[in-house]
């Protein structure tokens, strides 16, 4: 039986829209219509789109990929920390539901706006932030992070020598993306134990498709590693559920 699936990491590349190279690296084209016909056997029956560093603040084709996708997809953007409520109500009326911080590879707002800007669209909107960024980096941001009203850490924090990190905060609150498996320097499925076993409703998953700059790109296998890191029990809620809940869209 093929289960119910929402990505909760996924990003569209539509050259229609403004690219901007990051240490000399474009993506290939990866459009909705690509998105859609290799997840077709997947259950994806909603997700997250993410812009990416070589997306900046263009919230064009974000926007444009929202109102493509079939069923319960929302965006994750990257803002200035400038930008007027009014916008931040906006891009929530047009289904945006987080902003990103991307610390690895930048195209986002700074850490020195992290707090602000993070408190300012949660009071705002409701919006969570998420952290593109390794695991050996949180140990110094950790005091700000336990600030922030709800946050998000990308790719399982990327690092083995750091997680305990990430479990502290996953202890304090902190969500966890279960992807990009063929970029991280852990092992995945005992990374995914440890995760649950601090907070059931802390981990999601998302297929980090087209997995951009990854050593080895997304396989659907990598959902049998899910299965077998949380077992029976938890699978419905890790690979819906957990997401579908951060992201607000239950019931919609």
């Amino acid at each position: 039986m093929t289960r119910r699936l929402f990505d909760a990491h996924l990003h569209i590349v539509d050259p229609r829209f403004p690219l901007v190279e990051n240490s000399g690296y474009l993506p290939p084209p990866f459009t909705t219509a690509d998105y859609m016909s290799r997840v077709g056997d997947l259950g994806v029956q909603g997700g997250a789109v993410v812009s990416g560093s070589f997306q900046a603040f263009d919230q064009a084709y974000l926007l444009d990929a929202l109102a493509s996708l079939p069923g319960e997809f929302v965006g994750v953007t990257q803002i200035p920390a400038d930008t007027p409520d009014a916008r931040i109500v906006e891009l929530d009326g047009l289904g945006v539901r987080a902003v990103r911080f991307n610390v690895r590879r930048g195209g986002s707002a700074s850490l020195d706006e992290l707090e602000s800007l993070a408190c300012r669209v949660h009071a705002l909107v409701g919006w969570h932030s998420e952290l593109y960024i390794d695991s050996n980096d949180l140990a110094a941001l950790a005091p700000t992070l336990r600030r922030l009203p709800a946050i998000s850490i990308d790719h399982l924090g990327l690092s083995a020598d750091g997680f305990t990190d990430v479990l502290r905060l996953v202890d304090s609150g902190v969500r966890v993306k279960a992807t990009g498996f063929g970029r991280v320097e852990l092992d995945p499925v005992t990374a995914m134990r440890a995760i649950v076993d601090v907070d059931p409703g802390a981990l999601m998953v998302g297929t980090d498709l087209p997995s951009t700059r990854a050593p080895r790109p997304f396989v659907d296998s990598d959902l049998d590693l899910v299965h077998e890191a949380v077992g029976d029990d938890l699978i419905d809620d890790v690979l819906w559920s957990n997401a579908a809940r951060w992201y607000r869209v239950v019931g919609r």
